[in-house]
């Protein structure tokens, strides 16, 4: 049964996020905000945050969403389209055959990077075509931390995913408003509230051993130690995730 309204997150959700948007002025009055949504828990709690603020904030603003099917064998995001239409969410559903093409042009990138930088062009194409000026994004805090660790580690470089940035071409601003939420808040808000999670949202990717896994698996064990890690790993990146310049 499809739930009647969008769903009011909780406050401790909402806090962390209006925080996020208020510090790095990432929603301003008049703009159109077009999220990304996989059908996971983050994207899809995301959607009811913008939501419920979209009624409640200050500000008017509009939210769309934009759904990119890479034409995987188990991956269904068409199941969200009811939902959608419930939710009274403008949605755009893009089907294009990403795994094919990183068979023939992934290179020396993992499938993930090389579907990552796939569907971003995509959602940016969408966004100009449909009049958004501002791409949204799920990732969380969690996420950061492992990006961070992955540049450090592999990489050599003091880098993570920022918070609040203008594209190359200068055209679109793209925004995190879940750089401080856990994942433990979507996964409970997302179960709790029964939000229509598509399975699997990737399973090529779980089909492709990552780094990241090994590092999600080495910050659970450091925080099980020591239940302040993320504040320590949240000021430690501050700096790097407030740089304003394009990825």
């Amino acid at each position: 049964m499809l739930p009647l309204a969008p769903i009011r997150p909780s406050k401790a959700l909402l806090r962390a996020t209006g925080r996020a948007i208020v510090k790095h002025a990432m929603i301003r009055a008049g703009d159109r905000v077009l999220l990304g949504v996989s059908g996971g828990k983050d994207s899809l709690s995301l959607l009811q945050v913008l939501l419920h603020l979209q009624r409640h904030a200050p500000i008017k603003f509009e939210v769309g969403a934009i759904s990119v099917d890479p034409m995987v064998e188990g991956f269904e995001p068409g199941r969200l389209q009811p939902h959608m239409q419930t939710w009274n969410v403008p949605w755009f559903l893009e089907r294009q055959p990403i795994a094919e093409r990183a068979q023939r042009h992934m290179g020396n990138d993992s499938f993930c990077a090389f579907c990552s930088r796939m569907k971003r062009g995509i959602m940016y194409a969408t966004a100009r075509r449909e009049g958004y000026n501002v791409v949204a994004l799920a990732q969380h805090l969690d996420d950061l931390a492992e990006s961070f660790l992955l540049s450090a580690f592999y990489g050599g470089q003091l880098r993570t995913m920022k918070a609040h940035y203008t594209n190359r071409d200068g055209d679109l601003r793209i925004i995190r408003p879940f750089i401080y939420v856990r994942e433990r808040q979507t996964r409970d808000f997302a179960a709790q509230a029964g939000l229509p999670v598509v399975p699997d949202s990737c399973p090529a990717c779980f089909a492709h051993p990552a780094q990241r896994q090994h590092l999600k698996s080495l910050l659970a064990g450091e925080e099980a130690r020591n239940n302040r890690l993320f504040d320590s790993i949240l000021r430690a990146i501050g700096p790097l995730m407030s740089v304003k310049t394009a990825d």
